[in-house]
């Protein structure tokens, strides 16, 4: 097996042994776990998030931390997972405790991992975070190059991104060679086999050089995907300083010509959404937060779990509407648990959030 992984059944942990480009590598891989369902592949950084243990501190103040999986392409895959839909992830992870633990982590989640790789000269990626009293986020990233940045072109597993129905991906592959080339390669063959091609910058700046360097660089793909999601504070970033509830700011500056949809997301309040022939908004449901981390993970892995099995969604307002709310409802219910990936929920929770939500307003 020279390069490439195939999607094979392979029941249990098997370490595969792959001789090519730049150096040896392992992998431990699943399979894909559901070939009959609609396939969402998610690209991008997979990492251990330190969490306070107590809420409300800055890093500095925290007494202690504990550990949980993180990185939002990640967060997406396991989220499509969870919903009963069918996911892999295409990334790497360092050959160290981390990583194996992460991988076994998608392994559970039943998240095809097939195109996960190990590097043995950097580690896998940390990353300390906390929700501040003011309900500022603050990050601190250990990345001196962690393995996520050091994927290879020669390194991604082209036979599982050509099954992809939807090609999720985010920006901070875009910042450092050679992860921003192999990123690049994966969306060229996802698009030419026919993927919609899903994007959320998730912006972190301190990741960056500057400011300009993440507006340029998360800019340089935009007019490529089908699907955006944004958050107005992105809006903001991106456009320079402009009202993000503007629809004609959004419109003009953000909505490109072979954009299905873009949409908006208001934390709480809900999202916007907007097409060529459409735009309107779908409120939230009202919940009691203890931890937003992952709730934007959450609302696009609800969102693609929709799309991947009614692509035609983009053309019927009232079907897009309802996969919305149901996005929606899978941001909310994440926020009432801590940890983005123990909180993501089942399809069964979402349907449950829905039928209460719809009482409650008769």
């Amino acid at each position: 097996m020279a390069g490439k992984l195939t999607t094979g059944n392979i029941t249990g942990i098997e370490k595969l042994h792959i001789v090519g480009g730049a150096e040896d590598r392992t992998a431990i891989t699943n399979g894909n776990a559901a070939k009959n369902k609609p396939l969402v592949v998610c690209f991008g950084e997979l990492l251990i998030d330190f969490v306070p243990t107590v809420g409300g501190v800055s890093l500095a103040e925290a007494p202690a931390f504990k550990k949980a999986p993180g990185g939002a392409p990640a967060n997406v895959a396991v989220g499509v997972s969870r919903l009963g839909g069918s996911s892999a992830f295409v990334g790497k992870v360092g050959d160290d405790e981390f990583g194996y633990m992460l991988a076994d982590i998608l392994k559970q989640n039943n998240v095809d991992n097939s195109g996960l790789r190990f590097d043995r000269t950097a580690r896998t990626a940390l990353a300390f975070v906390t929700l501040k009293a003011d309900g500022e986020r603050e990050f601190m990233f250990f990345r001196h190059p962690s393995a996520d940045m050091r994927l290879h072109e020669s390194e991604l597993n082209t036979n599982l991104i050509k099954q992809a129905n939807i090609f999720h991906y985010g920006s901070i592959s875009l910042i450092e060679e050679p992860c921003k080339s192999a990123h690049l390669a994966a969306m060229s063959i996802a698009k030419k086999f026919g993927s919609m091609l899903s994007y959320d910058p998730n912006l972190r700046l301190p990741l960056w050089p500057s400011p300009e360097a993440a507006r340029k660089g998360i800019m340089s793909i935009w007019d490529q995907s089908d699907i955006i999601k944004v958050s107005e504070d992105e809006i903001t970033f991106l456009t320079g300083g402009d009202d993000p509830y503007d629809d004609n700011v959004v419109m003009k500056k953000l909505f490109h010509p072979n954009l299905k949809l873009l949409v908006v997301t208001e934390g709480s309040e809900g999202c916007r959404y907007y097409t060529k022939a459409f735009k309107g908004r779908v409120p939230g449901i009202k919940v009691k937060p203890v931890d937003t981390t992952g709730a934007g993970d959450a609302f696009v892995s609800g969102l693609l779990n929709s799309l991947a099995s009614d692509s035609k969604l983009f053309q019927d307002e009232k079907r897009l509407r309802d996969a919305l709310l149901f996005a929606n409802v899978c941001g909310a219910l994440t926020v009432t648990e801590s940890g983005a990936i123990p909180s993501l929920p089942t399809k069964t929770a979402v349907l449950d959030a829905l039928n209460k939500h719809s009482a409650s307003k008769k």
